[in-house]
């Protein structure tokens, strides 16, 4: 049996919208191991010495930091930026996640009610 054209509409639509589903759930996924690292890296500063050399990335060189507390400033400052835009990654895949959920529920339906069958047997 055909699937109506408005049914294979939404079916497109909702494949765009599980792609954009994925595609952010990966970003929240990359967020969360930068958070991690950031995190990491500032408890780590905290067993060194004061005095200790510590080097510092910016872009593709390393340079010696003129101390612990610039680096300790710079992570600090890197650590809540990431972790509003790690919040505002979650509210998008929350929101993305019921559009998902609402749409393939009415997916479903329509697909029923114009007796197409999910399982490719007979309609039901």
């Amino acid at each position: 049996m055909a699937i109506p054209a408005k049914i294979q509409n939404d079916l497109r639509q909702f494949q765009r919208l599980q792609q954009e589903l994925q595609s952010t759930s990966q970003q929240r996924l990359q967020m969360d191991l930068k958070l991690r690292e950031v995190t990491h890296t500032l408890e780590e500063l905290k067993s060194v010495p004061d005095d200790a050399t510590i080097y510092r990335p910016i872009g593709s060189l390393i340079v010696k930091a003129k101390s612990r507390k610039e680096v300790e400033d710079l992570l600090s400052e890197e650590k809540e930026t990431l972790e509003v835009r790690h919040k505002a990654i979650e509210r998008q895949e929350n929101h993305l996640k019921e559009r998902y959920a609402a749409m393939q529920k009415e997916i479903s339906e329509a697909l029923q009610a114009a007796g197409v069958s999910l399982s490719g047997g007979a309609p039901s």
